[in-house]
């Protein structure tokens, strides 16, 4: 089984900005960004131009490390807690749902693990300490 535990950055709007400053800062490199507007449309959630610009997932490489950095959804906030996360990567749903589920005792749910267009089993918990982890499996080639 191969897990990574990768830092995970969220912001409110400031994700682009964030991701020039550590490209900068940190001689990171962009290995991935797409906004919101390059994801599929939601007729029944339609998105205005501010919200299509923010940055859905980015992964930056710091040395030999990755880190992600996004903005939150629509009717998130950012807060004490949640602005840095631990994304979990899993290679197969079969190794998602058995952290997932070990993650949520006594914990929240924030986003139920689910197939999305990213991921075939993708989903947010904030443990019982109230540290918020993302659970991401990636899609097999």
């Amino acid at each position: 089984m191969t897990l990574q535990l990768i830092p995970y950055i969220m912001l409110d709007g400031q994700a682009s900005e964030a991701i020039e400053f550590y490209v900068k800062a940190l001689d990171a490199k962009v290995l991935f960004k797409q906004t919101i507007g390059e994801g599929p449309d939601n007729p029944e959630f339609p998105l205005t131009i501010e919200e299509k610009q923010r940055v859905a997932h980015s992964v930056l490489q710091v040395g030999t490390t990755e880190m992600y950095v996004a903005d939150l959804d629509r009717g998130q906030s950012c807060q004490s807690g949640n602005q840095v996360t631990i994304c979990i990567t899993a290679n197969e749903r079969e190794q998602s749902k058995p952290i997932y589920d070990a993650l949520l005792q006594d914990g929240q749910v924030i986003m139920p693990l689910q197939e999305t267009y990213f991921s075939p089993a993708y989903g947010m918990v904030t443990d019982k300490f109230g540290v918020t982890f993302q659970i991401f499996t990636k899609r097999q080639r």
